[in-house]
């Protein structure tokens, strides 16, 4: 009989494979792990792998912040075919010659840099009074999407035997790949869509770091648990400081204290043991709880 589920606190890299959903791979994480609380921090396409950052516990309450992250990708594009969700799981619906040479595959990719617009597609999980878009798709409805501003932070070529075409993505969080990799295909006047994508990065994680689900079922659980990183790795990018003990409790029950905080904004807060406590809003002197984690009770 499998023990009851305890209490589970960090955050798990996980290397998805291709074929199951994000959704799947986290339960499955979930149970080797034998957690109560789960998320993750940004799905990935059943037909997509690499970087899948998984909070456990206390750590959930932080994975905002890796969801808004940027994000690495390595996106694999066929050129001179279109299909109906822009990568390999959905109907052609275009098959055309590839004229175009490295050369000039090359030349349109600056056009895609920096800041762009895209037309969310309508196989994605945004919602539209309520429901994912995809259900519409499912059903033969086209809704109206307005364009989203993304940012393309680099975008380089690191393979090229036309028509297969290999990209190296650093992006803005919300950055549609395959609708990348469908508007270089147009730009071409030829056509693309995505056949494979790979998440190198999420945050200041990276792919190699990250583990798979054939790796936690080879590991004792004692094993399993010591691959969990500190749920405050989702926010060290944020400045921090230390409170004394009269700080720290009454941070804890949820009173504003004086202090000095070097930057205004969110802050990390540990304890003067260097145990973190959780997040805080810095301004005028003041520090005001804003998520903490929860501490156990005597």
């Amino acid at each position: 009989m499998k023990p009851a589920r305890q209490v589970v606190d960090g955050v798990l890299l996980l290397d998805k494979p291709v074929g199951i959903t994000s959704n799947a791979a986290l339960q499955k994480a979930k149970w080797l792990l034998n957690a109560k609380k789960a998320g993750h921090t940004g799905t990935l396409d059943p037909f997509a792998d690499g970087l899948l950052p998984l909070c456990f516990g206390e750590a959930t309450k932080f994975s905002a912040y890796l969801l808004d992250a940027d994000k690495r990708y390595r996106a694999v594009l066929q050129l001179g075919v279109t299909t109906t969700t822009g990568d390999p799981e959905g109907e052609v619906l275009s098959t055309r010659d590839v004229a175009v040479n490295c050369a000039e595959i090359d030349a349109v990719l600056p056009g895609f840099m920096g800041e762009i617009e895209q037309i969310p597609p309508m196989h994605s999980a945004l919602k539209h009074q309520g429901r994912p878009l995809y259900e519409y798709a499912r059903a033969g409805i086209e809704i109206e999407r307005p364009p989203r501003k993304v940012t393309i932070r680099s975008l380089a070529m690191t393979e090229c035997v036309p028509p297969r075409v290999i990209l190296d993505v650093q992006c803005s969080a919300g950055t549609y790949i395959r609708t990348l990799a469908q508007d270089i295909g147009a730009a071409l006047g030829c056509g693309a869509h995505l056949t494979a994508l790979t998440r190198l990065g999420s945050g200041g994680f990276k792919l190699e770091q990250s583990h798979t689900l054939a790796e936690l079922e080879a590991l004792d659980p004692a094993r399993r648990h010591a691959l969990l990183l500190p749920a405050d790795c989702l926010v060290a990018h944020l400045p921090a400081v230390l409170l004394d003990d009269t700080e720290a409790e009454a941070l804890r029950q949820g009173r504003s204290i004086a202090h000095a905080a070097t930057e205004s904004g969110l802050i990390r807060v540990y304890t003067a043991s260097n145990t973190f406590l959780g997040l805080a809003n810095a301004n005028a002197g003041q520090l005001v709880p804003r998520r903490l984690i929860a501490t156990p009770q005597a």
